[in-house]
């Protein structure tokens, strides 16, 4: 079980084995609040001609530990990783808060962020009016889970989708759970997003209610370098419920941006 930085990892190739692959910066997985590295779908973890490293932040999922109450943690965990791993630089894509910590990363680290993939995320993130209060407390947390619960999928999300996330939220501990929605309600970057150099890529839904598609403009208007992929009905869960074109649209940035060497 590899483990670094006490962070759990799942490592792929992508099927590409050769010395080209090891010329670019992989691609790191950085999940949403409540879940793990199993939040994300083959089609991503196993992306094509990468070196995919998928993350268990601090208490979820295999990493141990309590789970981090602030984004500034989280990156600074993350620059740890990276150190521990024997890297200097990588893609980080995130899903939600995993979008928020990579956004973080970026503006206070620059050095180690070759690209931004954030999905379903923001420079800020909405946290539902009486929310923390809800998940703080052992009375009233199923209300804070079923609060969750109503605004991760769509009108057209399958419930297949819906409940595996769920599941995933389900298993992680309370406390964690209250802490990523913590750091949620603390992050701010709005005003510190022009001065960020990394080339970006953003992915959002059209019936997203936990991120709104203007979270994903406000980014793709005031980010310096931003290419915006929107997903027509798809829900807060986009990355699972349209895997395929998501990993069509991250290749497609990386290869523009120089950052996926072809093989020969």
């Amino acid at each position: 079980m590899p483990i670094a930085a006490g962070l759990y990892y799942a490592y792929s190739e992508g099927g590409n084995q050769g010395a080209a692959s090891t010329l670019q910066p992989p691609v790191i997985l950085i999940h949403g609040a409540g879940s793990s590295h199993l939040g994300w779908p083959a089609a991503l973890r196993r992306l094509p001609g990468c070196r995919v490293l998928a993350l268990d932040l601090p208490g979820h999922g295999r990493s141990a530990e309590v789970g981090l109450q602030s984004l500034d943690a989280v990156t600074e965990r993350l620059v740890d990783f990276l150190e521990a791993v024997g890297l200097y630089q990588a893609v980080f894509v995130g899903h939600s808060l995993g979008g928020a910590a990579a956004l973080s990363l970026a503006a206070r680290h620059p050095g180690h962020v070759a690209g931004l993939g954030l999905i379903a995320s923001g420079a800020s993130l909405d946290v539902p009016a009486g929310l923390l209060q809800s998940l703080s407390s052992p009375v009233t947390y199923e209300i804070g889970l079923r609060q969750i619960e109503a605004r991760l999928g769509g009108p057209s999300t399958p419930p297949a989708l819906l409940k595996l996330a769920a599941h995933l939220m389900r298993q992680t501990r309370s406390s964690v759970l209250y802490a990523d929605w913590l750091a949620c309600a603390a992050y701010d970057l709005r005003g510190q997003v022009s001065a960020v150099r990394a080339p970006a890529w953003l992915a959002c839904g059209t019936e997203d209610r936990l991120t709104p598609l203007a979270f994903s403009h406000f980014l793709a208007a005031n980010l310096p370098d931003a290419d915006l992929q929107i997903l027509s009905g798809a829900g807060h869960l986009a990355h699972l419920e349209q895997p395929d074109a998501l990993a069509a649209g991250l290749l497609a940035f990386l290869r523009r941006k120089g950052l996926l060497v072809p093989p020969g």
